[in-house]
């Protein structure tokens, strides 16, 4: 009966959980709210730059928030033509350069963009710039954050029931269950759903810096940089990124269509 009851209420979830990604149109799993995800992690973002090194490179600052507030804005443009305004109703855009040599920049749920002064030093213009913020504004209005939350809802919810479904079984035959759910969830789960959404930032990126009127071609000559100066040799089934070159193959296919469809952006 508790098996039953277990797995009624992890259709229930997830059949209530749905919602649609932004431009791809993707159906992604939703179980939190904003409000949960944008309390949690605008208290993290406060405290991480609060501390963090701020970069005094005056020039590659104001780049910085000029590019990324040209992206915000035809973002929330595009969003507001499409009747999807609601999606960024609570964000407060910040773009932030802080002194760190590491090939990086991350995304926090609500708009909060910071870039590593090191990715500054490959970047070799605002074309190439717009490439890395699109695809961290993409992680926000894609609401990554709240889907990785809501995964590990749900594989909390999986464990729930293998638990019940084996709890008849010897404490061996328990533990190689719940190992092997372990490693599943991991490698065939988490992981390459991360590697799915840094594709999906990548193509949600490119037509976001495009409407943004930047030069898409530059996304191949910043992940060819990006390549060049890569000391990441894992196994791309074992990174929660695509490898270099995946990357670029999806984007060198991506890229004849978002001109087709965004080319008249393009400043010509």
């Amino acid at each position: 009966m508790k098996k039953i009851f277990l797995l009624t209420a992890m259709v229930a979830l997830l059949l209530s959980g749905c919602s649609k990604v932004p431009i791809s149109g993707r159906n992604q799993l939703n179980l939190v709210s904003d409000s949960e995800v944008l309390q949690s992690s605008l208290a993290s973002y406060r405290e991480y730059i609060s501390k963090a090194p701020k970069s005094t490179q005056t020039v590659k600052c104001e780049q910085v928030t000029r590019v990324g507030k040209k992206i915000a804005a035809a973002t929330e443009a595009y969003l507001n033509s499409h009747g999807m305004s609601d999606q960024v109703k609570n964000f407060a855009w910040e773009f932030n350069l802080v002194k760190d040599s590491q090939l990086n920049a991350f995304c926090m749920p609500g708009g909060k963009i910071v870039v590593y002064e090191g990715i500054m030093n490959i970047i070799g213009s605002d074309d190439e710039l717009a490439v890395v913020l699109g695809h961290e504004v993409a992680h926000a209005v894609a609401k990554h954050s709240n889907e990785r939350l809501s995964q590990q809802k749900a594989l909390e919810y999986g464990g729930a029931i293998l638990g019940a479904i084996t709890q008849n079984a010897s404490q061996n035959t328990q533990a190689i269950a719940s190992q092997v759910f372990g490693l599943g969830a991991n490698y065939g789960v988490m992981l390459p759903f991360s590697r799915k959404h840094e594709t999906e930032a990548d193509n949600i990126g490119l037509v976001l810096m495009t409407m943004a009127g930047y030069n898409p071609d530059c996304a191949l000559t910043f992940w060819q940089k990006m390549s060049a100066n890569s000391s990441n040799t894992k196994a791309e089934f074992m990174s929660t990124h695509p490898s270099d070159a995946s990357r670029i193959s999806n984007l060198q296919k991506q890229l004849p269509k978002v001109k087709q469809e965004y080319g008249s952006y393009i400043k010509k």
